[in-house]
């Protein structure tokens, strides 16, 4: 059977855990995915068997809605060639679906990244493009240049919904800064995600705008069906990387992370969490996750051009970076600048933290899927899904990685007939 692999384990999927279970893809698409009970070889004799180690499971391709490059390929500066070298490098460390990110730059820079992403985003191998600014806050710049940092502005907006022809996804955004609401009807209005986040507003400004954001949302969204049925299966706003470019949490000066968790716990918006050990302490990682749940939470790495190589000097946009030990931070003023791990390391650092591992998983693959509109396709393991599939051991180490339907990390064993 041409293109048909059979896979045995462990099954993690849709915040479930199932022992001694088989995924079956034939086509680029799963063909069966339950408990080895149930399933016939007979009709896949001549499959290739992709074998996993004892305690070995199968996930889900993961879905990063956050991520700025790796391999030393940046998405805010990278050429076409280094920008598909960094795709292929996060296709094959698990990550089969991913937005590439922009950072705040020059408004003819911007539309120029948008140039040279919007084909890897017609093509496929990216879902889109997440523009981190340019209308962030100034006094929560973390690594963004604030010499680029601007008020929300309709015509630069314009111009880059119009470079990007449909392929801009989520936009960060700053919601105290003057014309922000305005912003925020403007991205809806045009099926692109609002994220706040580098944000210096307080409790108040972040709850409402991010409650007008989610009304915004479901109205432009109604007639978006949803694969799955339970919190958050709608479109809704997003956090970019809570905790980190916003004041901290203070009894007497709550500011946007409470806001944020509130209406996180109650499905208005999901939270990204940089789990990566450096960006968040796994005891904050783990709170979170015990107050709002899984799936309110999409796990992300914000990875730059360092990610998969030693500690060294690298770029983000037009910013000089350091890595040293593995943490990434300016040359400029020591601000951490991204980071270097993939998502199955974040996932890994995450169930480390003692989240349990389907809820780990789950943040890392159906909750992105549901934000991009796309878990009728990727984020689970369901027949008639396309067949991306991230094969572990018992450690989270990564085994193989199908991409529709593709191995993409070694060859496989045919299954006998």
């Amino acid at each position: 059977m041409p293109d048909a692999y059979v896979l045995s384990g462990t099954l993690i999927s849709d915040g479930h855990t199932f022992a001694d279970s088989v995924v079956a893809v034939a086509g680029g698409r799963i063909a069966y995915a339950g408990p080895r009970s149930g399933f016939s070889a007979a009709g896949f004799r001549g499959a290739r068997e992709l074998r996993l180690p004892p305690g070995g499971s199968i996930l889900p391709g993961l879905v990063d809605l956050h991520c700025h490059g790796a391999a030393g390929g940046g998405f805010p500066t990278g050429d076409s060639r280094a920008c598909r070298a960094a795709v292929g490098f996060l296709h094959r460390s698990g990550t089969t679906t991913l937005l590439a990110s922009l950072v705040s730059a020059p408004a003819e820079e911007l539309v120029r990244g948008i140039g040279v992403l919007r084909p890897l985003a017609d093509e496929g191998l990216i879902a889109g493009i997440h523009a981190e600014g340019p209308f962030l806050s100034r006094a929560r710049c973390g690594a963004q240049n604030p010499e680029w940092l601007r008020n929300p502005d309709p015509a630069l907006l314009r111009r880059l919904l119009d470079a990007a022809g449909g392929t801009l996804k989520t936009m960060t955004y700053a919601p105290e800064l003057p014309g922000a609401a305005e912003l925020v009807s403007m991205l809806t209005g045009n099926g692109v995600t609002p994220s706040l986040g580098h944000t210096d507003a307080g409790d108040r400004t972040t709850a409402d705008s991010l409650t007008g954001a989610a009304q915004s949302l479901r109205a432009g969204g109604a007639a978006r069906a949803s694969g799955a049925a339970g919190a958050g299966t709608g479109p809704r706003p997003t956090v970019t990387h809570l905790f980190n470019g916003m004041p901290p949490l203070h009894h007497r000066s709550p500011g946007p992370v409470a806001a944020c968790l509130r209406l996180a716990a109650a499905g208005t918006v999901a939270v990204e969490l940089i789990g990566d050990g450096v960006h968040l302490d796994p005891g904050t990682v783990r709170m979170v996750f015990g107050l709002v749940g899984a799936d309110n939470i999409a796990l992300v790495t914000d990875s730059m051009a360092a990610t998969g190589l030693p500690d060294g000097d690298y770029e983000l946009g037009p910013s000089a970076v350091v890595v040293r030990d593995g943490v990434a931070s300016l040359k400029s003023n020591g601000a951490l600048a991204g980071g270097t791990a993939t998502l199955l390391e974040v996932v890994r650092r995450t169930i480390e933290a003692g989240v349990a591992p389907a809820d780990a998983v789950k943040a890392a693959t159906l909750v992105p899927a549901r934000i991009l509109g796309l878990e009728t396709e990727i984020g689970s393991l369901r027949a008639g899904m396309r067949a991306d599939i991230v094969a572990v051991d018992r450690d989270f180490g990564l085994v193989e990685v199908l991409r529709g339907g593709q191995p993409l990390v070694r060859p496989a064993a045919r299954i006998r007939a």
